[in-house]
C-alpha cells in the first residue's frame, strides 16, 4: 500500500521518556515530508503544547497539520488557518465542574493562551500536564464563571482509581451529550459530543482527497484507539496500553527505541 499520510500521537509515541524527538526520528520525518508525504500531529494537548514539536519537524514548510484537543481543533501549519473547531457548550461546564469537585483530590483544567487554568487545586498530575506542554499553571477561583471564552476541552486530573470513578459519574450524567474518555489512567478528557481523533481525521482526509487506507496512525494511549482502528494501518507502540495493542494492526518498537523510525522504514520507504 502506498501510504500518503502519517499521523502521530505525541507523548509516549513520537517523543521519548524525556519528551524529546530523537534526532534520527526527526531527520526521517523531515525526509518523509520532502518526498511529498504528509505528517499530522494528533494530540490531546492544546495547540500551544503541540506547536514547538510541529516547528521542530518543519510542518509549516511541508504541508503538515496539527490536531489538538484530541481533534476538537485542526490547524493547517503553513498559514495557521483553523480548518475545524468544536467547543463545549457553556451550559455543561458548571455541571462538569460540580461533579468533579465531589471526588477527593481531583483537579479540573482548561487552557487560555499560554496558560493552563486549574479550577480546584493542582495535584501531581496537573503539574505533569504543565511539564508535558511547557505551560504554567494558573489557579482560578470560581472556575465555571471564569470561562467566558470558547473551550475546546476540559481535563480532569487525579489518581487513576478516582479518575475512573469520576468518568463513570460524568458519563452517567451526560450520557451522549459529551465525549468522555481517558487518555492516560490519570487524565480524563471531557470533549464535545462525538469528538475524537478518528472523527477529525476523517474530515481532514476528505478535505485533502485522501481516504483512510492511505493513512498510518501511531499511538500508545486510550485516546488513540479510535484513530488506530480507523486507519488503513493502525500502529501501537511497544509501550502502549494493552487495549491499544489489541486494537492495532502492527506493534512497533517503544518510544524510547525509535518506534516511529521503524514504522517509516518498514512501511513508507
Amino acid at each position: 500500500m502506498n501510504y500518503e499520510m502519517l499521523v502521530l500521537d505525541l507523548d509516549g509515541t513520537l517523543t521519548n521518556s524525556k519528551k524529546e524527538i530523537s534526532d534520527s526520528t526527526r531527520k526521517a520525518l523531515i525526509e518523509l515530508q520532502k518526498r511529498g508525504k504528509r505528517v499530522v500531529l494528533a494530540s490531546g494537548r492544546p495547540i500551544n503544547g503541540v506547536q514547538p514539536l510541529a516547528d521542530e519537524l518543519e510542518l509549516s514548510r511541508y504541508g503538515g497539520y496539527i490536531l489538538s484537543f484530541n481533534g476538537a481543533n485542526i490547524t493547517r501549519c503553513h498559514d495557521k488557518e483553523v480548518i475545524y473547531n468544536r467547543t463545549l457548550s457553556p451550559e455543561v461546564i458548571p455541571a462538569v465542574y460540580a461533579i468533579t469537585a465531589t471526588f477527593p483530590g481531583l483537579d479540573i483544567l482548561t487552557y487560555e493562551g499560554e496558560n493552563i487554568l486549574s479550577g480546584i487545586a493542582p495535584n501531581p498530575y496537573t503539574h505533569r500536564e504543565a511539564f508535558i506542554n511547557k505551560m504554567p499553571v494558573v489557579e482560578v477561583s470560581d472556575f465555571a464563571s471564569y470561562l467566558q471564552f470558547p473551550v475546546n476541552k476540559l481535563l480532569v486530573t487525579g489518581e487513576p482509581a478516582i479518575a475512573e470513578q469520576a468518568m463513570y459519574a460524568l458519563k452517567k450524567h451526560f450520557h451522549t451529550l459529551l465525549s468522555i474518555y481517558r487518555s492516560e489512567p490519570f487524565f480524563l478528557e471531557i470533549m464535545p459530543q462525538n469528538i475524537d481523533k478518528a472523527h477529525s481525521l476523517q474530515r481532514l482526509l476528505c478535505s485533502l482527497g485522501l481516504n483512510e487506507d492511505q493513512m498510518i496512525c501511531c499511538g500508545d494511549g486510550y485516546n488513540d484507539v479510535s484513530m488506530i482502528e480507523y486507519a488503513g494501518l493502525g500502529v501501537a507502540m511497544e509501550n502502549a496500553q494493552s487495549v491499544v495493542k489489541d486494537s492495532a494492526d502492527f506493534i512497533t518498537r517503544s518510544n524510547d527505541d525509535d518506534g516511529i523510525l521503524y514504522v517509516i522504514e518498514k512501511f513508507m520507504k
